[in-house]
């Protein structure tokens, strides 16, 4: 089995996994970790179909608002337990509060009503309540109140905080190597910004095993990979692996802040805002004074280069 991590003998009361945001990038690979474990999962989306994740054996997936309380209540319902995976990256401060903040509030309370006590949520690296970002700050505060209640209520809270996750499919390096295939240069805000970036697998994989152990109630683990880049690191090594690497040239504060204005009113989805670029003022890597992906019984933590390989040709 990959990593010779996967948690076998997993409790006879643990069958039935609600996967809110399981249709996401992270989401399809916790629903395929799930069917590795031959756990059942049920996933909420507004739309459907939910191709991802839908021609899964062991997952059902349901059209309902997770926002919406009643709706919230009757997926809960009869679930061993619950996964969070919930998030945006770009918004105002009333987006943030409502999915961040106000969403796993609301859950934590429906978990409590319909007696299901386990709960993992997925939070960020960085998250804290002072933070720089209405993200990172949204994010603590969010963290905060699941922590709160699930003290006062005996849930039995895990909460994981990776930092950027990168896979074959993911909108982070492709994005950097699709726009090097594109442009002669690669202006870039927060270039000196530091990342520890995880594998989706290897995140997956904790999650999976974390819900069946019950040494992890109650804390909180930092998913981190085992090397630290700069953001133009990350950019250099997506050009790289797309066999098209670009010069970068690292924006100085004004012209990253009118960029990332810039980024935020061009149409289709958003690659970078002022909220992001005010993120990267604080390193994304661990504290070292939290348990990691090893204590998540992942035992080989996979390496950036392993998914995304330079090609020889164009090494440097």
């Amino acid at each position: 089995m990959r990593h010779g991590s996967l948690v076998f003998g997993y409790s006879a009361g643990m069958k039935n996994i609600l996967i809110l945001g399981g249709s996401g990038f992270i989401g399809r690979h916790v629903c395929e970790a799930l069917e590795r474990a031959g756990l059942h999962a049920t996933v909420p989306t507004r739309r459907l179909p939910a191709h991802s994740v839908q021609m899964l054996p062991r997952v059902s997936v349901v059209q309902a608002d997770v926002h919406h309380a009643g709706q919230l209540a009757a997926l809960v319902r009869g679930h061993d337990a619950v996964v969070n995976l919930v998030a945006i990256l770009h918004g105002n401060a009333a987006a943030f509060d409502h999915v961040h903040v106000q969403l796993p509030r609301s859950l934590a309370q429906i978990c409590v009503q319909q007696g299901v006590r386990r709960l993992v949520h997925m939070s960020a690296l960085g998250a804290n309540p002072q933070g720089p970002s209405l993200y990172l700050r949204s994010k603590g505060q969010g963290d905060a109140v699941l922590q709160q209640m699930a003290q006062q209520n005996g849930l039995n809270l895990t909460v994981l905080q990776p930092s950027v996750v990168f896979g074959a499919d993911d909108r982070f390096i492709n994005v950097f190597a699709q726009l090097q295939a594109l442009t002669p240069v690669v202006p870039l805000a927060g270039a000196k910004a530091r990342f520890q970036p995880v594998w989706v697998q290897d995140v997956a994989q904790g999650l999976v095993n974390a819900l069946t152990m019950p040494q992890t109630h109650g804390k909180r683990f930092e998913l981190v990979g085992p090397d630290v880049f700069t953001l133009a690191q990350l950019v250099q090594h997506a050009g790289r692996w797309a066999g098209h690497p670009r010069p970068i040239w690292p924006l100085p504060s004004a012209l990253a802040h009118a960029q990332a204005w810039v980024m935020e009113h061009l149409p289709g989805p958003t690659l970078m805002s002022r909220d992001n670029l005010a993120s990267m003022r604080v390193d994304n890597v661990s504290s070292g004074t939290c348990q990691g992906l090893e204590s998540l019984r992942v035992a080989h933590v996979t390496r950036l280069d392993s998914v995304f390989p330079i090609r020889p040709h164009t090494a440097v």
